[in-house]
């Protein structure tokens, strides 16, 4: 009977662990040279009014520029390109409703179950239905990229995924690097591919 009670947490557990996956997308311009770029510089005004504490954001240019420097990028005082980011978070409130069939016996002959005085009969007893809920916080990170002599927004990066806000520092630290790590991953932008 014991191992019947743990089995839908297990169940809820693994689901979740298998929905914490990044999400990434991107939109850029079609009609630009991405080859052409060389150099890059950090938006300081940007960085410095995104929502986030200091530490997280030096995490995320950390991993920024390391992720461009492996592209073939520079980083300079005279650069062809604007970098920014900036973040959102939300909570999102999960319900999740299981039954469990507890008892002996069958419902009436010819089905799987019926309803009677105590609520649905399945095939083993009364039907009890427990509830469980759960808030799952969700992180939103954006990367811009900017021409930097015509001003003007060529590509913009975008990943989504679950965040723990009691994660340890390197929990924390590894997910950051997963994030800006699957959002760069494409830049540049593939001829030919897809927005």
């Amino acid at each position: 009977m014991k191992h019947i009670k743990f089995l839908p947490a297990l169940i809820l557990s693994l689901f979740i662990a298998s929905c914490s996956s990044i999400s990434v997308s991107s939109d850029y311009e079609s009609n630009v040279n991405y080859s052409g770029f060389k150099t890059y510089a950090f938006h300081e005004e940007g960085v410095k009014n995104s929502k986030i504490n200091d530490i997280d954001k030096r995490r995320i240019l950390k991993a920024i520029e390391t992720q461009l420097d492996a592209k073939g990028l520079t980083l300079s005082n005279n650069p062809d390109l604007i970098v920014n980011f900036f973040t959102k978070e939300n909570t999102d409130l999960n319900v999740y409703t299981y039954n469990n069939n507890y008892g002996w016996g069958w419902g009436a002959p010819g089905y799987p179950g019926y309803y009677g005085a105590w609520g649905y009969m399945g095939p083993w007893g009364p039907s009890i239905s427990n509830t469980s809920v759960s808030t799952v916080q969700e992180g939103t990170l954006y990367i811009d990229i900017v021409d930097a002599k015509k001003k003007q927004l060529i590509w913009q990066g975008v990943g989504k995924g679950t965040i723990n806000p009691t994660s340890n520092v390197e929990k924390r630290e590894q997910k950051i690097q997963e994030f800006v790590t699957d959002i760069l991953a494409q830049y540049p932008p593939k001829p030919g591919a897809k927005k």
